[in-house]
């Protein structure tokens, strides 16, 4: 088989690579010359955990190719995949317009039937808009070249997407023929030999399919921040009820672990888009506005202990920063708490010396000058006067507390991520914050 991917973002990209991994050959496409030049030569515009590797094994295989050409790539094709982004206007809508402007480009250039599969994630009743473009596009050629569309919604996490694609949960397919549907299950063949299950259905079900996976994620995240807020103020422990009701098989594990609140590309984009199609069509999603009210409120949870510990007065003090990416494994910077934690700080006088990782260049787009980056977690530390644990990389979990405690000013941590134990750190002198945990915000012993 023969597929064109267009958009080499983190969709685009993960989507073409993988297939050219079980024998596809692929065309990823990018108006951008710069980047199609930078992947040509193995730099790549996103990190993921493997990727890298990947593309280099594949572009000398023969299997992956890059291009700016949609018209020289599209001809033969037998699967176009959608994967440009989709960004939220600012009453939340998903704008489209880089996803039409494709499906008119395709229409303008198949020469034989094709799928055109919607990878990006799209409302809705974005397929029959891509269809009236393809169609608009082949009129206009006086071309009767037949075509169908289909929904493939991802369902990849930042940080471990190579893996969620290779061996996924399920492959969700929206169709509305049968060829289309035996082109499709050709396609992911590679990915059902080894019992992953391929789910069938309409294409508007596929479209919503997505909405509706990530907003329950989403509201996972955000009913356990609030039963977190509950707990302190309460003086329940957050973690011994995460244990409590997690061991439910009815609840289970995921996603039930208390934070600073979600970020990135997919959840605050996703859920807002959801309520906007739902108010387009004459519904309120009263659990999701709630869900997104919790969220933002969450992200300044952190900042709200660190200005009462330090008794409203932040001006002139230094604070450190672990973890600026929304999660591990990623450098995604999108909706990040630590953006909000940041802005808050330096309104407020204080300075800030922040360690990452894989994220710094990112964050140095969005941040500039504004704040230090240090080049290791324990530069961060020196003459700060608290430590703020934002993103929950390894790396943070275990690092040497006497370490820590000799280069702080005051031996204080802000955990916005839960993951040191509080009778350790009290034992050894620090006045430790966490999440959904009450503290009686006593200064350190030593």
């Amino acid at each position: 088989m023969k597929i064109a991917v267009v958009g080499t973002g983190y969709v685009g990209l993960v989507t073409g690579t993988c297939f050219a991994e079980v024998g596809i050959d692929v065309t990823c496409i990018d108006i951008d010359q710069k980047k199609i030049d930078n992947l040509r030569n193995g730099i790549l515009p996103i990190y993921e955990p493997g990727l890298e590797e990947m593309v280099a094994r594949n572009v000398k295989s023969g299997r992956l190719h890059f291009s700016t050409s949609l018209a020289e790539s599209i001809k033969g094709a037998d699967v176009a995949f959608i994967a440009v982004g989709t960004p939220p206007g600012e009453d939340g809508s998903a704008d489209l317009k880089y996803v039409l402007a494709v499906a008119r480009g395709i229409g303008e250039n198949i020469d034989g039937y094709c799928v055109v599969v919607t990878k990006s994630t799209v409302p809705v009743g974005t397929a029959a808009k891509v269809r009236a473009e393809v169609e608009n596009a082949l009129t206009k050629r006086d071309a009767d070249v037949e075509f169908d569309v289909a929904s493939n919604p991802e369902f990849l996490k930042e940080g471990a997407a190579i893996d969620d694609f290779l061996k996924p949960d399920r492959i969700v397919v929206g169709i509305s023929s049968e060829r289309a549907e035996e082109v499709m299950r050709r396609l992911y063949k590679p990915f059902l030999l080894n019992g992953h299950p391929i789910i069938f259905m309409d294409i508007p079900s596929a479209e919503m399919t997505k909405y509706a996976a990530n907003s329950m994620l989403a509201t996972k995240i955000s009913f356990m921040n609030d039963i977190a807020n509950l707990c302190e103020i309460m003086g329940a422990d957050v973690n011994k009820v995460r244990q409590g009701i997690g061991s439910d098989a009815r609840i289970g594990t995921k996603f039930i672990y208390p934070g600073i609140g979600y970020g990135g590309s997919c959840f605050p984009k996703d859920v807002k888009a959801l309520i906007k199609t739902a108010q387009e069509n004459g519904y309120q999603m009263q659990v999701l506005q709630a869900v997104e009210g919790v969220n933002e409120a969450q992200k300044e949870v952190l900042f709200s202990k660190v200005k009462k510990h330090f008794g409203g007065d932040l001006k002139g003090k230094k604070f450190a920063i672990w973890g600026l990416s929304f999660k591990p494994k990623t450098d995604d910077m999108r909706e990040a708490p630590s953006l909000v934690i940041i802005e808050k700080l330096l309104a407020e006088g204080a300075t800030v010396s922040a360690y990452d990782p894989v994220a710094v260049k990112e964050a140095k787009h969005t941040l500039g000058d504004t704040i230090t980056y240090a080049k290791d977690q324990f530069e961060a530390l020196v003459d700060a006067d608290a430590l703020l644990v934002v993103t929950e990389w390894p790396e943070f979990r275990s690092p040497s507390f006497e370490v820590v405690g000799r280069l702080l000013k005051q031996k204080v941590i802000f955990d916005g991520r839960n993951i040191y134990d509080a009778a350790e750190l009290r034992e050894v002198g620090f006045a430790y914050h966490c999440i959904g945990v009450k503290t009686d915000h006593k200064e350190p012993v030593a």
